[in-house]
């Protein structure tokens, strides 16, 4: 029977991708994930997509948030939280835990739960535990929802910096100095841990940088300059991640190089240099988010040190499986050698942060930034890969 007479149906308009931008969390890193979403709605393209705003407050909770960037930013040195953001108190988000369904749900205690609709794709901007560190990554892996940045293994990787160095050794990569302190050791002999630092540091001299093993953005950093600032400098890091990372102080430049995702692999950025902070000891917290102690971009290097530190940056990227984006952080030592000190899979990415610049001087503008990692979340499937 021919259909050449009978009612057609109207095309429907094809659905832009939905991006739910995931920030806040659990982690000390929480204000600064917030800060960082703020960028992000604030860049990201609303003609091409649908944005679904979704933070996840400092107890756990997956609230519905508000989709208003100018109240996510850093106002008299007080860091923004998603309970200011959050659009109810008690009110929670669910992501799908069945693959073939990418349906979010919101629920209030006492009413009917309310479909938000499908995802496409999440951006998951937090910071440290419980986001930057693969267990975000492992829930959308088992939600088969893609995501942008790196998988659970190079995100664990990433997020522990006595295991980052590991890996980068065994792939040839230079690392400093460093010894780890683990929780079980403390537990079971404190004066016997405590001398395995004090005999790191008749090895390799003061001052040292004791650190949480698995914290970033200079969070729980102390620089310790002789014996009589060490407890102090563990009890701070310790009160971060139980697991402490103990490393030597080089002397050189800081050098940082970003990584990002194209069609054809990964390429790096031109590199900046962060110079040594006039007001504080070193590039702390304050001096990053605070203070915004600016970075020299690009950095001062001769051509061939500049090929060399991309080149690094890149096998770094490569040696973790990382994807989408990384910030690989070096010394240059006196004698000219790139010591890589760590990577970060979801470095800081709020305009001032060093990573947008870095790429906003090789020539891709911030939103131009945020686009491709999108795009090179939906290029990717979840599962194996």
């Amino acid at each position: 029977m021919s259909t050449e007479n009978l009612p057609q149906s109207p095309e429907q308009p094809a659905r832009k991708p939905r991006v739910a931008v995931v920030f806040g969390g659990r982690s000390s890193e929480h204000g600064i994930s917030v800060v960082t979403a703020g960028a992000v709605l604030k860049a990201i393209d609303r003609t091409k997509y649908d944005v679904l705003p979704i933070g996840i407050t400092r107890d756990g909770r997956w609230a519905l948030t508000a989709d208003e960037p100018e109240r996510m930013a850093i106002v008299d040195r007080q860091q923004p939280s998603v309970e200011q953001l959050a659009e109810s108190a008690e009110g929670g988000v669910v992501l799908p835990v069945d693959p073939a369904d990418r349906e979010v749900v919101y629920s209030e205690p006492g009413s009917v739960p309310k479909a938000l609709g499908e995802v496409d794709v999440v951006f998951p901007v937090l910071h440290g535990p419980y986001g930057e560190d693969g267990t975000l990554q492992g829930l959308l892996e088992l939600s088969g929802i893609p995501y942008v940045g790196s998988g659970v293994l190079a995100s664990a990787v990433g997020q522990d910096k006595e295991y980052m160095k590991r890996v980068f050794t065994s792939f040839g990569l230079k690392v400093g100095p460093y010894v780890v302190i683990r929780p079980r050791e403390w537990e079971l002999d404190e004066s016997a841990a405590r001398k395995k630092i004090i005999d790191f540091a008749g090895e390799h001299g003061w001052p040292l940088f004791v650190k949480p093993a698995r914290a970033g953005s200079s969070i729980g950093i102390t620089k310790v300059d002789d014996l009589s600032g060490l407890d102090e400098a563990i009890a701070t890091a310790q009160a971060h991640d139980p697991k402490i990372l103990v490393e030597a102080a080089l002397r050189g430049r800081e050098i940082e190089c970003g990584v990002l995702e194209f069609e054809d692999g990964p390429r790096a950025s031109v590199p900046a240099e962060i110079p040594p902070p006039d007001a504080h000891a070193y590039y702390d917290f304050e001096a990053k988010y605070i203070d915004s102690t600016p970075g020299i971009v690009p950095a001062p290097l001769t051509d061939e040190e500049s090929a060399e530190v991309r080149r690094l940056a890149v096998e770094a990227f490569d040696a973790a499986s990382c994807e989408g984006l990384v910030r690989a952080d070096f010394f240059l030592t006196e004698d000219g050698e790139f010591v890589i000190n760590e990577i970060n899979t979801m470095p800081g990415f709020t305009p001032i942060s060093m990573y947008p610049q870095m790429w906003q001087a090789t020539g891709v503008s911030y939103p131009e930034l945020v686009d491709r990692l999108v795009q090179a979340a939906l290029r990717r499937s979840t599962g194996l890969r």
